[in-house]
């Protein structure tokens, strides 16, 4: 196994590899039963592959070095070092104790044990390690400082314990700083750090915090269940998956574990399907799988956001105004500055014909994203749909919405043509018939025309001479196009209704 070389981690390395080379200073206990050459060849090639930074390696020459010489105590120093390295405290306390039986005055091994208790949270069992050290060698300046680490560390860990039972909990991150500094390894000081966290809603950092105990804690299905619940809680869907699948890998029966996981799993693929289902436009299916999503979760506010912001938006796009709506002032009122919920509910007003508050979410959402292009081709969309609205409006003309299909186009058009068509009017009637008639072959040219109707729902009138390059005059839409659809005999009944 090869490891990041950090700059900080190869200057303990540099330190780790000195210091066992160093260690050739103290004479060997007597050799029974092993071959001392072969013994010797991995402890060197232990030495070489640490001095590498290959930790995995270095960690079976010194497996083969203890079994070949299991009455070295140098051996187990060196096995227990690399284990150290290796953050495998737990398998390094072992070898410790070893060195220590088999050599109680090699003060290194008893400083290096003392540092493991420390960390651990075993305070008093390290303090008799330092005070042992500083017996021997009263000038050993590590042993004496951390001797005086211990009184403080308990004093905090025991204020801590009572203000968590008294429920200040900011006050239990607060003392517990400190101690986890030296006392990293204490897993029931970080457990009572994360539900301190969760306490006062930084689920966050409580995540953080049980990232860690579950390396610490040997088969710790509680952590990895609480921690997957912290990230579902979180509307962390994946996360909360990976770990609960953590849980599930050391006991398969785990019935919680078990019971949390397919609730994660069906949830993440309802999620990831009406993602899929908005961005490839499938709307009403996409409305239908954010129903199922609030079926299957109606209590965790992060998940009843994204499922109300697809309702929001494929409401909006298929133009079911007063859904959309819903929606999105829902998703607003918890998150005000859900750019995409502006957004979406900018267009539902823009469907509404509610210009104002479309140009008003759109500015909104543009304070908040400024360079989103998006909110610009919006804002100028409304804006331009806002003076068009002054203006002739092709829907209104054919009474249909802006949300019709052309076959309902055609379908409103065929009627009003028939009723308008100027051979049914006479005398007064006629001239409004006329224009009536016109405007109605306008508004059907328009919005039959995929293209020129994108251009109109933009804001633009295709057919008007003052929208247009070289201007015009007289009707925008039978003069621009240089014929006049009454012909020079009068009106014929025979128009394209196609």
């Amino acid at each position: 196994m090869k490891f990041a070389l950090t700059p900080d981690w190869m200057r303990t390395m540099r330190s780790l590899a000195l210091f066992l080379l160093t260690l050739d200073i103290y004479c060997y206990d007597a050799v029974v039963g092993a071959d001392q050459s072969e013994v010797e060849q991995h402890l060197e090639m232990g030495k070489k592959l640490l001095a590498a930074g290959q930790l995995a390696d270095a960690l079976s020459h010194y497996h083969a070095a203890v079994d070949g010489d299991p009455k070295n105590y140098l051996t187990y120093f060196r096995r227990a070092t690399v284990y150290l390295a290796l953050g495998k405290s737990r398998s390094a306390l072992p070898d410790l104790n070893k060195v220590l039986e088999l050599r109680p005055d090699f003060t290194a091994a008893r400083v290096q044990r003392g540092n493991v208790l420390l960390k651990q949270g075993h305070l008093q069992d390290a303090l008799k390690d330092f005070q042992k050290v500083v017996s021997q060698e009263p000038g050993n300046a590590e042993a004496v400082e951390k001797a005086s680490l211990i009184a403080p560390l308990q004093s905090h860990i025991d204020s801590a314990r009572d203000m968590y039972n008294s429920g200040n909990y900011q006050e239990v991150i607060n003392l517990l700083g400190a101690v986890v500094e030296h006392c990293p390894w204490y897993s029931d000081l970080r457990e009572m750090r994360a539900e301190s966290y969760v306490a006062i809603g930084e689920l966050g950092k409580a995540t953080g915090e049980l990232r860690t105990t579950v390396k610490l804690i040997p088969d710790n299905t509680k952590g990895y269940l609480r921690l997957s619940m912290l990230h579902y809680e979180m509307g962390e869907e994946e996360d909360s998956l990976l770990q609960i699948r953590e849980c599930l890998k050391l006991d398969p029966d785990h019935k919680e574990c078990f019971a949390h996981y397919k609730k994660v799993k069906k949830l993440a693929k309802q999620l990831a399907s009406a993602n899929d289902l908005k961005n490839s436009e499938q709307y009403q299916e996409c409305v239908d799988k954010a129903e199922q999503i609030l079926q299957t979760e109606s209590s965790v506010l992060a998940f009843k956001l994204r499922a109300r912001g697809y309702l929001c938006r494929c409401h909006s796009k298929m133009g079911n105004v007063k859904e959309a709506l819903k929606a999105c002032n829902e998703v607003l009122e918890i998150e005000p500055e859900n750019i995409d919920a502006l957004i979406d509910r900018a267009e539902a007003h823009l469907a509404n014909e509610d210009y104002e508050k479309a140009i008003s979410d759109y500015q909104r959402a543009n304070e908040i994203d400024p360079d989103s292009r998006r909110v610009q081709q919006g804002l100028n969309k409304a804006q331009k749909l806002q003076k068009q609205a002054s203006k002739r409006d092709y829907y209104k003309i054919l009474g249909v919405k802006r949300t019709a299909r052309k076959k309902e186009i055609l379908k409103a058009y065929r009627k009003l043509a028939v009723k308008w068509h100027p051979d049914k009017h006479e005398g007064d009637d006629k001239e409004k018939a006329e224009k009536m008639f016109m405007d109605i072959a306008a508004a059907k040219e328009v919005l039959t025309d995929p293209e020129m109707r994108k251009r109109y729902d933009m804001g633009e009138d295709p057919l008007d001479p003052e929208q247009q390059q070289g201007g015009g005059h007289g009707h925008p839409f039978f003069f621009q196009q240089g014929f006049n659809p009454f012909g020079s005999g009068g009106f014929n009944f025979k128009f394209n209704f196609n």
